[in-house]
C-alpha cells in the first residue's frame, strides 16, 4: 500500500513538471478516486474475511454437536439392545411366575377338596350319630366343632354326684354311642371328661384333673365291654378350664360337668387323602 501511494506521487510531481495545471487535477480527482475505490476494497475485503472467521467458528461448533449427537445416538441404540434383553427377561420371569401361581392354584384347589370330603364324612357321621342316639334329651347334644363331630353328655345321665363310677342309665346311651363307634372302624373317639370349678378330693383323687381323666376312663371300659375296639379309644380330661358357662351358679355348674365323645378320622388316615390328592396333581403335571 505504501508502495503504491508512493508511486502515485512520484508520478504526480513528474508529471506536474511535464503537463498542464489542468491535467495535473484531473490525474489528482482520478487518483482519489482510484484511492476511494480501494479504500472500499479495503473494507469489504475485511468484512469478508471477519464473516469468513465467524463461519469457520460455526462450522467447528457444529462439528462438535454432530460428534455430540453422534455419541448420544450410539448410547440410546445400545441401551434400546439393554432394554430390549431386560424386556424380554421381564416377560419370561411374568411368565413363570404366571405358571408357578397357576400350579399353586391347583394345589389348593386339591387340598380343598380333600377338606370338603373330610366336611362330607363329618356331615355324615352328625347325621348317623343323631339317627343312632335318638334321644330327644337337652342333655344330650350332637353337634359339629372346629370340623370334628362330637356328642356332649350332661353328668347327670352319666355319673352321680362326685363320683366317677356309671350309671346303669348311662349305659343305655353309650350303647347307642358304641354302635355309632363300631360302625366307623376308620375313626377314633375321645371321651373328654370336663368338671365345674369347685376343687374336689376324694380318695385317691387328687384334684378335678384326677376326676375328669377317672370318668374319661370308666366310660372308655365301658364302651370296651360293649364291644368297641380299645384302639379306637383315647381317654382325655379337661378338668374345669374348658367351661361352657360362668361357674357363677348351680345351674352354670352343671352345664359345665360334661362328657364330649369327640368322634374324628384318624389324622394319619387323613394326612394320606391329601398325600393321595398331590400325587394325583403330580402325575397330570
Amino acid at each position: 500500500m505504501k508502495k503504491l501511494m508512493l508511486l502515485s506521487v512520484t508520478a504526480m510531481l513528474l508529471l506536474s513538471s511535464c503537463v498542464s495545471k489542468k491535467e495535473f487535477t484531473a490525474l489528482e480527482a482520478k487518483q482519489k478516486k482510484t484511492q476511494d475505490l480501494l479504500n472500499t476494497a479495503t473494507v469489504k475485503l475485511n468484512s469478508c474475511l471477519s464473516d469468513a472467521a465467524a463461519a469457520n467458528a460455526r462450522i467447528e461448533a457444529m462439528k462438535e454437536q454432530l460428534a455430540d449427537l453422534r455419541a448420544s445416538n450410539q448410547g440410546l441404540i445400545e441401551s434400546s439392545k439393554d432394554l430390549t434383553v431386560l424386556t424380554t427377561k421381564g416377560a419370561e420371569n411374568l411368565e413363570k411366575s404366571l405358571e408357578s401361581l397357576k400350579e399353586k392354584d391347583l394345589k389348593i384347589s386339591r387340598l380343598q377338596d380333600a377338606l370338603t370330603k373330610k366336611d362330607s364324612v363329618t356331615l355324615a357321621i352328625v347325621t348317623s350319630l343323631k339317627k343312632a342316639v335318638g334321644i330327644n334329651d337337652p342333655d344330650i347334644e350332637v353337634n359339629v366343632e372346629k370340623g370334628v363331630v362330637f356328642i356332649s353328655i350332661a353328668d347327670k345321665l352319666l355319673f352321680k354326684s362326685g363320683s366317677y363310677n356309671v350309671t346303669n342309665k348311662a349305659k343305655t346311651v353309650l350303647a347307642k354311642v358304641a354302635k355309632v363307634i363300631n360302625d366307623k372302624p376308620d375313626f377314633e373317639a375321645m371321651i373328654e371328661g370336663h368338671t365345674d370349678s369347685r376343687s374336689y378330693k376324694s380318695g385317691v383323687l387328687l384334684d378335678n384333673w384326677d376326676l375328669s381323666v377317672k370318668r374319661s376312663t370308666s366310660i372308655i371300659r365301658v364302651l370296651q365291654e360293649l364291644g368297641v375296639n380299645p384302639s379306637q379309644l383315647i381317654a382325655a380330661g379337661r378338668s374345669s378350664y374348658v367351661p361352657l358357662a360362668e361357674n357363677d351358679t348351680a345351674e352354670n355348674r352343671a352345664t359345665n360337668r360334661r362328657t364330649r365323645v369327640v368322634v374324628l378320622p384318624k389324622i394319619d388316615q387323613f394326612y394320606e387323602m391329601i398325600e393321595e390328592e398331590m400325587k394325583n396333581l403330580s402325575a397330570e403335571e
